[in-house]
């Protein structure tokens, strides 16, 4: 992709919003007084507004969203990337409900309601989105604001 020209907000946009829907795997950082600052790769659920994720309740990332709601997700190589800061929010396997549930088991390719070991689901909001490829679109990168897309 070396030398393409920038991309325009729209197309970025578009390009964003297929990633998010396309793809199944990110990068999930944390912090939190329960096991300090951790980055690991889950696999997710996006419903148009939302992350959707899961991880064992006990892990340190579950337990850094329990005690700190702040997220950074990263997704794509590093000529390809969209970053994510959001809050998150604990969803009970109770309360996820059964569609939500069997979405996130269809597109993951597991299901976390059928393990023995307690897991978390977290639905993650978006806060501020940006999306890049080169140095020339570090300009204009950002895609969404105070949880509102631009453009």
């Amino acid at each position: 992709m070396t030398g393409a020209p920038p991309r325009g907000l729209e197309e970025r946009l578009r390009d964003t919003r297929a990633k998010l829907a396309s793809d199944v795997d990110l990068w999930v950082a944390t912090s939190g007084s329960a096991g300090g600052v951790h980055l690991i790769p889950l696999s997710y659920l996006w419903d148009g507004t939302a992350f959707l994720i899961s991880t064992p309740r006990a892990s340190v990332t579950g337990r850094n969203l329990l005690a700190e709601d702040r997220v950074r997700l990263s997704l794509g190589p590093t000529r390809d990337v969209v970053v994510v800061d959001g809050t998150a929010e604990p969803v009970g396997i109770a309360d996820l409900g059964p569609e939500a549930g069997d979405a996130f088991a269809t597109k993951t390719g597991f299901d976390p309601r059928e393990l023995d070991e307690p897991y978390q689901y977290f639905l993650i909001r978006p806060r501020r989105v940006q999306a890049w490829r080169e140095a020339n679109e570090l300009q204009g990168r950002d895609l969404m604001c105070d949880g509102r897309w631009l453009g």
